[in-house]
């Protein structure tokens, strides 16, 4: 039986041991906050969702002892971290650090980084996200000297841990926000020499080179020359010109309607995976998304909700997603699923009180015993 490498994104926001997670969860349980005080809305809908774990600090390895062991039992073998540098230092490594890299079974899963270097703003906090969510309160684009901070922290702490997962021997790196990385860089031939760089250290670290993984959102606009200029290209002009490795989503939400029926979803997610196929040179891993809905982090209702995001329906999306690795056996049968714990944006696999393990024995079922 062909083994698969199903990898979950993980939002590191589930403990309160970072300290400046307190300016958005006051109560020291990390967004764990958020669901747990979730409440009707003044139109009546109500978000009603408890973990059935409890709400665990996923800080602590004992914890994470435990959801390796779930994860890989469902047949979930890769653990994809959100991993964030804000302000001039990390952000969020509470879980990975002292979570699980200090389980005592974190051999039994891989684990790779996406750098999520979006901007930090108000949404993750419920008083101030309906009022003053866009606000910007950390820039996620840095400049080169804080990218060679990034890349030497990555390489040293990370990349060599026994557990890193690698293609052909490569660690994976996934970056999140092409056009932060490439303002933050000052435009695209300062941002392909700082890739350079990355991949020098990488080699140095003892590796036959990086993996560069991007996230894609559709065929965005990016800017291509910086600040000062007004030139610029499309996603897939962007991937070729910085020299990416592969590509892969985060969400559904990035690049379709979500506003629907999860059925009606899936031919819209069909139809973006041909013509990646088709226009891009280099590979795609099919992502899958659970859902989508984002309540739990306002007070207010909040359109844009996936409808009818059953356990079945998503095993339609993981059979899918299946078919198309079978059909590129050129390529790693890597594909990425959102996510392992996103609460508050309802796609999620840790089992809850309205599906279970629904979630995870679909996994299992498409994966493990087929």
């Amino acid at each position: 039986m062909r083994q698969y490498d199903i990898a979950a994104y993980i939002w590191p926001a589930y403990t309160g041991d970072e300290p400046r997670t307190r300016m958005f969860w006051q109560e020291g349980i990390g967004e764990w906050q958020s669901v747990k005080n979730s409440a009707p809305k003044e139109n009546g809908y109500f978000w009603d969702r408890k973990p059935l774990w409890g709400y665990q600090n996923e800080a602590d390895p004992r914890v994470m002892e435990m959801q390796i062991a779930e994860a890989t039992r469902h047949g979930v073998n890769v653990f994809i971290y959100d991993w964030y540098w804000f302000d001039g230092r990390p952000f969020l490594e509470n879980c990975l650090n002292d979570g699980f890299l200090g389980a005592s079974n974190r051999g039994d899963m891989k684990f790779y980084l996406m750098w999520a270097n979006h901007d930090a703003n108000h949404y993750w906090n419920i008083d101030l996200s309906t009022t003053y969510g866009s606000t910007v309160i950390w820039r996620g684009a840095v400049d080169r000297r804080e990218y060679e901070n990034v890349v030497n922290r990555v390489v040293e702490r990370y990349f060599k841990q026994e557990n890193y997962y690698k293609i052909d021997g490569c660690p994976v790196f996934m970056i999140y926000d092409i056009n932060n990385l490439v303002n933050g860089l000052g435009g695209i031939e300062k941002t392909k020499e700082a890739l350079r760089f990355f991949r020098e250290k990488t080699k140095e670290a003892g590796f036959p080179d990086l993996h560069l993984q991007f996230t894609i959102w559709g065929e965005n606009t990016v800017n291509m020359s910086g600040f000062d200029s007004n030139m610029s290209g499309s996603t897939k002009e962007i991937v070729s010109l910085l020299g990416a490795d592969s590509v892969s989503h985060y969400q559904f939400v990035h690049f379709t309607n979500i506003d629907r029926d999860y059925r009606d979803i899936l031919p819209d997610v069909a139809s973006e995976w041909e013509r990646i196929d088709r226009e891009y040179k280099v590979p795609y891993f099919p992502h899958i998304s659970c859902g989508w809905d984002n309540n739990p982090r306002f007070r207010t209702f909040r359109p844009g909700i996936v409808k009818n995001n059953t356990p079945e329906n998503f095993e339609r999306g993981l059979r899918m997603a299946k078919a198309y690795a079978d059909a590129h056996p050129e390529q790693p049968p890597l594909i990425t699923i959102n996510s392992w714990n996103e609460w508050t944006e309802t796609s999620y696999l840790e089992p809850d009180n309205l599906y279970g393990y629904g979630y995870l024995e679909a996994i299992r079922r498409v994966f493990m015993e087929e």
